[in-house]
This record gives structure tokens, C-alpha cells and sequence, in this order.
């Protein structure tokens, strides 16, 4: 229970089914916080809606689990020119990992979240990640890395509902967190601050040359480990006559490579730390997903081993960053088959006279 509406909704079906539930809250941050799901009024709206539910409630201590498996790779990330993806990294190490290990120990037959996902088993008998029930609060992207024991342990309670539906519930439940916004923000990021107060506080930040596909120098950056691909602000050129966006970043010589939209654009994506859902790795047809909220794509799938695929789109589309998450869906699009990280395999345009 992460004191949202989602998963408050989520408790109280399981109780309304028979179950005998206890709601737990995962303490993952000790620093400070006023986002997400970290934050001290979070966890206290979860509390209090396990009184309303007249339901114990629990809050477990994972915080050193979650400076080594999401802060510290977050920041290290940022240091090598990566963009990072904390909070699929939060579901597959803390939310889908550790606390099914402390449920096993404790004896729960069952983690029940309020992900908007729904669990589908196929006639293989093997369970399967579909979208959720709601198009537009579909969250199977962010849960894709689900397998074995883990998806058979799994339930997605609301997963069939709507978002209306959900806080409609809970509105006619009584719950505290009926009308609670949902949250948006990286968990350990303050909003005072933001995210250049919380790395420069862990990592030094190096002033760098931006220049054009040509290898011309056109500005300079205060710092490169803030930079990402895409990005049009923040580099000194927003106000410029012609629209330039970072199309390549390299922390280790300190440079920033922008161009046009169109450099940008790209039909080639290589993914590395695959994880898929059931059955071997196969090469084929497939829709790609490169965003939580994005439209998934039509695409071929090379397999090159286990660990790493091949995506050509059938059409040019912006370059993701490195270290976003790409998840797969079969060709109808409607559920995971696979998900890996992008990797910064041919990233850099050849007139610059660098690889990735």
C-alpha cells in the first residue's frame, strides 16, 4: 500500500473477495522526501487507510536494499551518460523481488498491488502481463519484467477497472484516498532542488563542448551528466533560429552532439538485458514500448543471444535515450513478451568521427 488510491482500492477488494489481507507499506528512502510514494504523508494515508478497513498494516525497511538496487545506479547512470528508468528499477528489485521474498517468509500466499495490469493465462497454461483494463493508466510497461513464480504470485486487482471506477470505489468506500492525485515524481527526488541539487550533492559535475553533427562547436554545457537525449532546454540553444535537440552524449570526452529532428530520428534500436516472459527467445514480429505512456511501435526483432535483441522499426522514430526500458508486446499489442534496456549501440552520427 503506497497511500494512493490504486492500491487502496486494491486492499479493499481482496478483503471484499474473503481474503484475509494485510496492507504493507515499503520504507525505501531515508533521506528527504516530499514525492512519490517515499514520502512520510504517503505512508501515513496508507496507515490510515488500513483503519478504514479495520486491516494491520505493516511497513518494512527496505532501505538499504533500495540505495544499492535504485539511488546508487540511478547516480552512477547519470555519471556515464545514461538515462536511468528508477522506478522500473524500484518494481524489479524491491516491489516484485524483495517483498515476495519477506512474503514467502511470512507466509502470504499472495502479493496484491494496485498496478493497472492484468494477468492472463494463456492456453500453454503459461500467465502472461496484458494491459490494463484502462488504456490510458495501462501500467503493463512498468511491471513487463514479471516471470515464473513471480507472476504466479502476483495480483492486479484493479486491473480491470478504470481510473473512474477506481476512485469511484473508493469514494463510495469512504476511503481517505479518493480523490488523492496520483504521483508522478521520482520518489527520492525533492522538489526543492530537483534532480541537480540530489546528484551534485553524489557526483561532480564536468562542464562540456555542444557541438553540431559536423563536429562544429555551437556552446558549451554547465554540466554534462545533466543532459539526455532529446533534450531542447537547458543547453544554451533553446532560443535559436533553427530548433536543435541533443541527439548523442559522451561524458568521457565531455561533448554534447545536437542536431535537427531529424537527426534525431532513428529506425534502429539494440536492447541488452533482456528478460522474457515465458518460452525461448524468438526473432519475429512485435510492437515496441519505449516510454510508460508512449504508443507502442511495429517493429522486427533480431535475437542475437538470451540477453540481447535487435529492433528495426518500421518506421523512423526519435532515439531513446540509453538506459530506458524498450518492452515488446506480441503483433495484436496486447501483452509483454519481452523487455530489455536500451543499449548506445550505434549511437553516434559518422561525421563526428566517434562509436558509442
Amino acid at each position: 500500500m503506497s497511500g494512493g488510491v490504486d492500491s487502496s482500492v486494491a486492499a479493499a477488494l481482496m478483503q471484499r473477495e474473503g481474503h484475509h489481507v494485510v496492507g504493507v507499506t515499503m520504507r525505501l528512502w531515508g533521506g528527504e522526501s516530499d514525492t512519490g510514494c517515499c514520502s512520510v504523508s504517503d505512508v501515513d494515508d496508507a496507515r490510515r487507510v488500513a483503519q478504514q478497513l479495520d486491516i494491520d498494516h505493516l511497513v518494512f525497511n527496505f532501505s538499504d536494499d533500495f540505495q544499492e538496487k535504485v539511488v546508487d545506479p540511478y547516480v552512477h547512470a547519470h555519471a556515464t551518460g545514461v538515462t536511468p528508468n528508477p522506478c522500473i528499477e524500484c518494481n524489479r528489485s524491491l516491489k516484485f523481488s524483495r517483498l515476495t521474498e519477506r512474503a514467502d517468509t511470512l507466509g502470504f500466499d499472495a502479493v496484491a498491488t494496485g498496478h493497472h495490469a492484468r494477468l492472463v493465462r494463456n492456453t500453454n497454461g503459461e500467465t502472461r502481463v496484458h494491459r490494463g483494463g484502462d488504456a490510458a493508466k495501462d501500467q503493463s510497461y512498468v511491471v513487463h519484467m514479471l516471470t515464473g513464480r513471480e507472476l504466479e504470485r502476483t495480483l492486479f486487482p484493479v486491473g480491470d477497472m478504470t481510473k473512474a471506477e477506481v476512485r469511484a470505489l473508493a469514494a463510495e468506500l469512504g476511503l481517505r484516498t479518493a480523490t488523492k492525485p496520483d504521483s508522478q515524481d521520482v520518489c527520492f527526488i525533492p522538489t526543492t532542488g530537483g534532480r541537480e541539487t540530489f546528484l551534485g550533492k553524489r557526483i561532480p559535475f564536468h562542464s562540456g563542448r555542444v557541438i553540431d553533427t559536423e563536429g562544429h562547436d555551437v556552446g558549451r554545457v554547465d554540466a554534462v551528466e545533466l543532459v539526455t537525449i532529446g533534450q531542447r532546454r537547458g543547453i544554451g540553444l533553446y532560443k535559436t533560429e533553427a530548433k536543435r535537440f541533443v541527439v548523442d552524449i559522451d561524458t568521457t570526452s565531455r561533448t554534447v552532439v545536437v542536431g535537427t529532428e531529424s537527426d534525431l530520428r532513428r529506425t534502429g534500436l539494440a536492447l541488452h538485458s533482456m528478460v522474457w516472459a515465458g518460452g525461448s527467445p524468438e526473432s519475429g514480429r512485435y510492437r515496441v514500448q519505449c516510454s510508460a505512456h508512449g504508443a507502442s511501435l511495429p517493429c522486427a526483432v533480431e535475437v542475437i543471444d538470451g540477453d540481447r535483441v535487435q529492433v528495426t522499426l518500421d518506421q523512423p522514430h526519435r532515439r531513446v535515450a540509453p538506459g530506458q526500458s524498450a518492452v515488446l508486446y506480441d503483433e495484436s499489442d496486447a501483452y509483454v513478451v519481452a523487455g530489455g534496456l536500451v543499449s548506445a549501440a550505434s549511437a553516434w552520427p559518422a561525421s563526428v568521427g566517434a562509436t558509442a
